[in-house]
This record gives C-alpha cells, sequence and structure tokens, in this order.
C-alpha cells in the first residue's frame, strides 16, 4: 500500500482529496518498532506526526525521572503537545514510545501552518486534536486525584487493551508499576484483586482483561 493509500484509510474520512495530497508530498514517511523513543523531553519539535498504523503511549517525566503515563496515541491522531512545540518552537516536555510496531507521516512545520488557513478541515483536525488531548490529560489528573489504586489500575488495562484491539496485554508488573508511579508489589497484590473479582486473568507471561 503506497502513502496515499494508507493516508485516505487513516484519515479518508476527515481531510478532502487535494489535502490529502498535499500530505502524501510533502510529509516525510516514517516506520517504528514497540519500545522506540520517538520524542524525547527537551527536543525541539521540527515536525507534526500524523498515526498512519501502531499506537505510541506519552508520558510525562517528574524530578526524580519517574515516569507518568498520559494518554496514548492511536491511528488517525497526532500530538496536541508536537502541535505546541511546533507552532511555538519550544522543547518538548513530554516523551513519546511506542507502544507497537507502526508507522507515521511527519508534516512539516511550514506545512502546518500553510493549511492551518487553506484548509478548513486541517483546522478543524488540529483544533479538535487540541481538545481531545486536553480532556485526555484532564482525565489523567482526575484519575490521579479522585480514583483509588485499583481504579486506576483497572481503567490503565482497559484503556491499554482497547488501543492495542486486545484483550491480552504483555507488560511486566514493574512496567506497569513504573506507568502507574506505584510499587510492583502494589500492583501485583491488586492484580490478583482483579482477578478474584472476575475482571482479568492473570497467566504465565500476560494479563487478560476479561468483558471489554
Amino acid at each position: 500500500m503506497n502513502t496515499l493509500d494508507s493516508l485516505k484509510e487513516a484519515y479518508g474520512f476527515i481531510f478532502e482529496e487535494e489535502l490529502l495530497k498535499e500530505i502524501a508530498e510533502s510529509a516525510k514517511y516514517q516506520k517504528f518498532k514497540a519500545e522506540d523513543y520517538l520524542i524525547e523531553i527537551g527536543d525541539y519539535i521540527k515536525n507534526m506526526p500524523l498515526l498512519l498504523h501502531g499506537a505510541i503511549k506519552i508520558l510525562r517525566e517528574d524530578t526524580e525521572g519517574d515516569e507518568l503515563l498520559l494518554y496514548f496515541l492511536e491511528r488517525g491522531d497526532t500530538c496536541a503537545m508536537t502541535l505546541t512545540c511546533c507552532l511555538g518552537q519550544s522543547k518538548s516536555k513530554i516523551r513519546a514510545i511506542a507502544e507497537t510496531d507502526g508507522d507515521m507521516l511527519m508534516i512539516p512545520i511550514h506545512k502546518m501552518e500553510e493549511w492551518l488557513t487553506k484548509y478548513k478541515t486541517w483546522r478543524n483536525f488540529v483544533f479538535e486534536s487540541y481538545n481531545i488531548r486536553l480532556n485526555e490529560m484532564l482525565e489523567a489528573i482526575d484519575t490521579l486525584a479522585f480514583m483509588n489504586m485499583d481504579e486506576r489500575l483497572y481503567k490503565y488495562l482497559t484503556d491499554k487493551a482497547k488501543v492495542l484491539g486486545n484483550p491480552e496485554i504483555n507488560n511486566t508488573h514493574q512496567e506497569i508499576a513504573n506507568e502507574l508511579h506505584t510499587s510492583r508489589v502494589v500492583v501485583s497484590r491488586l492484580l490478583k484483586s482483579l482477578e478474584n473479582n472476575h475482571k482479568i486473568k492473570l497467566h504465565r507471561n500476560k494479563i487478560e482483561v476479561l468483558d471489554l
């Protein structure tokens, strides 16, 4: 499948044909593997990603170097943080790591700005992306402030399963603990409790989310 066909598959219901052709001509194609670091904190961002396939997790880092998961990007998404950094020519405040294998198109800054005035669909997409990512960050704050750890853990598992399109999650207990800002012992205990409540099933090297 060529770039234009991939674009139509992921964004054809959002953008008109003329814009899709411009994106295909202007953007740089990039493949990535699971666990690849795509954006690092402190980087200058010169391109905006349009995700064609796969999933990417967006994280923040505290002063002690611990990470906190903010949200996931899926096919058809872009990252509001990169939009802000591109247009403001500022350094990234987030880290982007590939959750799965995938590919994306990188849009140069000058095209982002040009299309804001040229195409209403692009302008609406950018503003809607800001709104969606803002709501997801507010949800992440609410989760930290108002949910118990067992609720946070179950939400994390169900969100990840939906993003991956697979009820089976292969992360280790330590990896989950890192993303939830807690300890492995706590995660292991709560996973067992969720299994006892028939919300998940624990296997040797994976976690199966039930009743998605």
